[in-house]
């Protein structure tokens, strides 16, 4: 009996010692975190330090203003350029002289043009060399006519125009030293105008102002070349490629002594 009370004793013992160890732990604790702690006081600011609304250190007059600079042009061409240039009003100068006179266009003159290749009614190649005739608007040999039944009047109107000329030399007034591209100009063929035989059998049609529109007004009220039927005899068959024209002898073939 005596030893379980000595037992229980024991443990009670035990347990307020515990409980008072802890309570010593504690309160060192606090007593550390309260002499770490700085006193702090907040101030706070009266009434008397707020200025009023409106009112000013130094007279309206009095106050010093900065003058206001000029806005930058932000253009992108501009970002390299002083600021005192692109602030200032645009002022117009007189153009520079050009730094080399402009080479004259070499004077056009009569040169005999051999073996000429016609390649529409119209424009005529001599080599590498292309020549339009004057008066008279460009055309394409795949052009096609009329309205009902179609037919090549392109065609038809380059082999008209080779029937013509039958190879023959043409005096055409080009640049004496040659040309690059197409030249347009005038030419005769034994002192008769190609391009004027082409607007009168309807062969060709006229800008504004082209000395052969009362030529070509006239082929279309006579329903000829562009402006008339297919003239091929289509009962006679064709060679590849070409195609005949009836008509006046004298007119398609430009019978007369070469040049």
């Amino acid at each position: 009996m005596k030893r379980h009370l000595f037992i229980a004793g024991g443990g009670l013992a035990a347990i307020c010692l515990t409980v008072a160890l802890l309570g010593l732990g504690a309160s060192s604790i606090r007593h550390r975190q309260d002499a770490a702690t700085p006193d702090f006081l907040l101030e706070t600011p009266g009434n008397a330090d707020i200025p009023e609304i409106g009112a000013s250190a130094l007279p309206f007059d009095d106050m010093v203003t900065e003058p206001e600079k000029p806005v930058r042009d932000i253009a992108p061409e501009q970002f390299f350029m002083p600021g005192d240039v692109t602030a200032k009003p645009l002022k117009r100068i007189e153009p520079r002289l050009p730094l080399s006179q402009a080479p004259a266009r070499p004077k056009p003159e009569p040169v005999v043009l051999r073996h000429p290749i016609v390649l529409s009614a119209g424009l005529i190649r001599f080599g590498d060399r292309l020549v339009q005739l004057e008066g008279l608007l460009p055309q394409q040999a795949d052009r096609t006519c009329g309205s009902d039944e179609r037919w090549p009047c392109g065609m038809v109107a380059r082999t008209a125009l080779r029937n013509f000329l039958r190879a023959r030399a043409l005096l055409c007034k080009v640049p004496e030293k040659g040309w690059q591209g197409t030249f347009v100009t005038t030419c005769t063929v034994n002192s008769v105008d190609p391009a004027a035989w082409l607007a009168q059998n309807g062969w060709g049609e006229a800008p504004a102002g082209s000395p052969f529109e009362p030529e070509i007004q006239a082929a279309k009220e006579a329903g000829l070349g562009f402006f008339g039927s297919d003239p091929r005899d289509t009962d006679t068959p064709l060679a590849t490629g070409e195609a005949s024209v009836s008509g006046d002898g004298q007119a398609m073939t430009g019978s007369g002594p070469d040049l």
